[in-house]
């Protein structure tokens, strides 16, 4: 027998909980500069509660084939990736004009 979302009522299977969470996100993406002039790109604003944050962030580090890290619910990517990572965030489901 398949287990059921407490959510949604779906069969795990057929959950549409993430889906839903991706497209009310309030994303910000920015650039910082750290020691010895290293760049680095931040991703802020995912409900850790709602989205795997460690899946998007191993899918990210992939698709831009840099280094980075997850620091509570805030995905810290090595490098200047700042075009890169809206393009890969709305490849994953996430809302164009929710990513800033």
């Amino acid at each position: 027998m398949s287990e059921i979302c407490p959510k949604c009522g779906l069969p795990k299977a057929l959950c549409v909980c993430e889906t839903i969470a991706k497209e009310d996100q309030e994303i910000n993406v920015m650039i910082e500069k750290r020691k010895f002039g290293k760049m680095i790109t931040v991703v802020k604003g995912l409900d850790k509660k709602a989205i795997d944050i460690k899946e998007v962030t191993k899918k990210l580090k992939s698709a831009l084939a840099c280094g980075g890290t997850t620091k509570g619910d805030v995905i810290e990517l090595q490098g200047h990736h700042l075009a890169k990572v809206k393009k890969e965030l709305v490849k994953l489901g996430f809302d164009e004009n929710s990513i800033k």
